[in-house]
């Protein structure tokens, strides 16, 4: 039997992936395996490389992490050429299997088509079932491939154009990076929900989800793709293009909450920065008596920060995480598989017996994680814990991109709050508020009428039409129809 040997990060949402692409440079692949190492806690289920080398395209993919795949120079110079495009996953849609590791690439009458994509295209079962009809034969169960899929079917001339009038056929949230023989495209949707940034390295031009990954490979950040734009480079220069009717806006606000790397910027605003302020604002609405603030690491440390200095209750590590634990270890029995639980994080028994303390994460999923942390405690002599949380109740699921259990396995969308604590067992639980969450961000607070985020998870407020899972209700259908489909 397999578990894994972090529990605590199990019990959290996951973003569905990261992508990575560069166009313009000597060691193009050897750049995409740098940034991708940079985002692999985007998704650490598969990766992949493909590049073009002006004659022929390129592409290895695997299961697994980056480190072990794209760290060895054999592979690596098989991936040649001077621009390529990456890709770490997680599945939300589609099975775990290699046939839908990315990039995904097809040759389309037009050339070689190849596509990264972050997000999640909420109406893909619609589209492929009509696109089975018309006579397409699909690779993948991923709802990426339906892209690939417009693209070739269109009836516009230009590749542009067809790019285009396919991403006008779709629902949801996408970043895109793809890799043609006449260029590069970079694109957000119209509400920009996933995060994507461009940057410069020499000659070079890079995007990525996380600037992070510019960071990484030496690249200076120039500034966020805008929701709705298109960028293209190639030989003849950048031309941006914004082929979307304007909406307001709405980015993933989790992306501030948990996702994004505390050391990247995004949509303009330094992720650790914000965080330590949605501490703040904790620790305004939420104060407590405690001798420490403590984290659940690492998710939890800046809103921790932030929540003692407004707080002035002192920061303590009262939780130890061993980064050298590997992600499984076969369990042989029940019992050890109980002890491994502290292979990856263990109680600092010396520092918390007697005391009482104010236990930051970023979040409640299911709740096992925060009942398993708070025994935890208590078993090293925790006198109270009192578990405050740096954003609202997640209530709701997500559909654009993030692995999110069905609305049934959400703890609080089951229990209020009092019977959330009952159920983890703290001797208390208190949540960031909505509003708080956003004068973190820079707001006054939430605007009702038109949200500057999305925050679909904690106000149920989608900001676009949910086609597939307003005809089929449960995730587990959702799952069986894009086997049927397969």
């Amino acid at each position: 039997m397999m578990l894994t040997t972090n529990p605590f990060d199990d019990d959290k949402l996951r973003e569905e992936c990261g992508v990575f692409g560069i166009w313009g440079a000597d060691t193009a692949s050897a750049m995409v395996a740098l940034g991708l190492h940079a985002l692999q806690h985007r998704g650490q289920e598969a990766a992949g490389i493909t590049s073009w080398d002006g004659r022929a395209f390129h592409s290895h993919r695997a299961m697994g992490h980056v480190a072990g795949n794209f760290d060895r120079e054999d592979i690596v110079r098989q991936l040649a050429g001077r621009a390529a495009i990456g890709h770490v996953r997680y599945s939300t849609t589609g099975e775990t299997a290699l046939r839908n590791v990315q990039p995904l690439f097809a040759e389309l009458s037009s050339g070689g088509f190849a596509v990264a994509h972050n997000g999640n295209i909420s109406n893909a079962l619609k589209v492929r079932r009509e696109l089975n009809r018309r006579g397409s034969i699909f690779q993948s169960t991923s709802d990426t491939e339906v892209i690939i899929h417009l693209v070739a079917t269109s009836t516009y001339r230009t590749l542009l154009d067809r790019f285009i009038d396919a991403l006008k056929q779709v629902e949801g949230a996408y970043s895109l990076v793809c890799l043609t023989s006449e260029g590069m495209i970079a694109c957000r949707d119209p509400l920009g929900i996933r995060p994507l940034v461009m940057g410069r390295l020499g000659d070079a031009y890079i995007f990525a989800s996380e600037t992070v990954a510019l960071d990484v490979v030496g690249a200076t950040y120039i500034r966020s793709v805008e929701p709705g734009e298109l960028i293209i480079v190639s030989g003849r220069g950048v031309t941006s293009h914004r082929p979307f009717a304007p909406v307001q806006p709405r980015p993933c606000i989790f992306e501030h909450v948990y996702f994004a790397r505390p050391d990247s910027i995004v949509d303009g605003s330094s992720v650790y920065t914000v965080r330590k302020r949605i501490g703040a604002e904790l620790a305004i609405e939420n104060a407590v008596d405690a001798d420490y603030v403590v984290p659940v690491p690492d998710s939890g440390v800046p809103s921790a920060i932030g929540y003692a200095q407004q707080s002035g209750i002192p920061f303590e590590l009262g939780i130890i995480r061993s980064h050298y634990v590997g992600r499984t270890f076969i369990q042989p029995s029940d019992q050890v598989r109980h002890l491994g639980v502290k292979l990856k994080h263990n109680a600092n028994r010396a520092l918390i017996t007697g005391k009482k303390l104010v236990l930051i994460d970023d979040s409640i999923v299911r709740g096992t994680t925060s009942l398993k942390i708070v025994q935890m405690l208590r078993d090293a002599g925790a006198r109270e814990v009192h578990m405050r949380i740096a954003s609202p109740p997640t209530r709701h699921s997500c559909f654009y991109g993030v692995d999110t259990p069905e609305r049934a396995k959400l703890l609080a969308a089951q229990m209020n709050v009092a019977e959330m604590n009952d159920y983890i067992k703290a001797d208390s639980l208190a949540f960031l508020s909505i509003d708080g969450l956003y004068r973190a961000l820079g707001d006054d607070m939430r605007d009702e009428t038109a949200p500057q985020h999305c925050d679909a998870c904690f106000t149920g407020q989608y900001p676009t039409r949910l086609t597939d899972h307003e005809e089929h209700e449960s995730v587990d259908q959702l799952a069986l129809l894009a086997e049927r489909y397969a």
